[in-house]
């Protein structure tokens, strides 16, 4: 039963540890994207089993998403990025976004006459 015990403490131990260096890579690379981008803030959205979706926003419209395996680790790496995070992604965080060519020839593909895609 000892055994059992250690056995489980030391999986949770290389668990945590393990989630620690996930946050701490995401949160690298969203103060990367910050910097890009002069300075960023985010929402989190619960995507599934798949785990949680980092969107980022940057202060020039740019934006970006990455996805942590879970909502604590998003959370850990949010908070150790020093990023605003947002409740919901509407209104004035919304209205940061700016949307290229690209973006536009691919919503435009799937409305009635726009552009196939092809």
């Amino acid at each position: 039963m000892a055994d059992t015990q250690i056995d489980e403490s030391a999986q949770d131990a290389k668990q945590a540890a393990k989630a620690e260096r996930k946050a701490a890579k995401l949160a690298k690379q969203i103060r990367s994207f910050s910097e890009a981008h002069g300075g960023a803030e985010g929402q989190l959205a619960y995507i599934g089993q798949m785990g949680t979706r980092i969107v980022l926003v940057g202060e020039d419209g740019g934006w970006g998403d990455l996805v942590a395996p879970s909502h604590a680790v998003a959370v850990s790496a949010a908070e150790k990025s020093g990023i605003t995070l947002h409740e919901s992604f509407d209104g004035d965080f919304a209205a940061k976004v700016r949307t290229g060519p690209y973006e536009w020839t691919r919503m435009a593909g799937i409305q009635v006459g726009g552009p196939s895609g092809r």
